[in-house]
């Protein structure tokens, strides 16, 4: 596959298609989006002999990694949920407190309806894929940082963009450095649940727009 054909095509999907969105006249719902751009990326990956299907899933390193994991986010979680509890009272388990039920419904759809689609797009495919043009492990992980970062413009705040250019490169490194998709997207619902749990998943959603 030609070089140039890879650079077009990481052009169009990791930065045409979010801009487009964005910037685009009419509203276009992104999970609908999100799921057609990984349902081809998927065909395209399971029907390359040359890829470990092993990635999408991978239980095995979840025991070495769980510590990990849990320390990092238990720093996040706490110094983020006193920061909104502080400076933003009324944000603080808006949705728990308003909505239980679809605060459930969140918890329980958010990770199989956005988290692992966005692992395979932007962890998966685009490291695999794009190997040829990224080179090294460094360059994927930053594509990958940037891209995931860059899909958030659609939500038309710098919270998003800041907090998923972070986020992405704990994820993408996390991928990284056990082959597990299973493994990476665990962290991801992980941050995101806790998001949409103690008042900020309004900066992460459609309706926001």
């Amino acid at each position: 596959m030609q070089r140039a054909y890879l650079v077009f095509e990481f052009t169009l999907l990791f930065l045409a298609l979010p801009l487009g969105l964005r910037y685009l006249p009419w509203k276009i719902p992104p999970l609908p989006v999100l799921w057609a751009a990984t349902g081809i990326c998927l065909f395209l990956l399971l029907r390359d002999p040359g890829f470990d299907r092993s990635l999408l899933w991978n239980l095995a390193p979840v025991s070495s990694e769980i510590e990990s994991i849990v320390i990092l986010f238990a720093m996040f979680a706490a110094l983020t949920g006193a920061a909104v509890a502080f400076f933003t009272p009324k944000l603080f388990l808006s949705l728990v407190r308003a909505k239980p039920a679809l605060w459930v419904l969140v918890m329980a759809l958010y990770p199989v309806l956005s988290v692992y689609p966005q692992g395979v797009l932007y962890r998966v495919f685009l490291m695999y894929r794009y190997q040829p043009i990224l080179g090294s492990p460094l360059a994927a992980l930053v594509a990958s940082t940037v891209a995931f970062s860059l899909m958030h413009i659609i939500f038309r705040n710098p919270l998003a963009i800041v907090l998923t250019f972070f986020g992405g490169a704990l994820f993408a490194y996390r991928y990284q450095k056990t082959g597990s998709l299973f493994v990476s997207s665990l962290e991801h619902a992980l941050y995101g649940c806790f998001l949409f749990t103690i008042g900020l998943g309004r900066y992460f959603y459609a309706q926001a727009i």
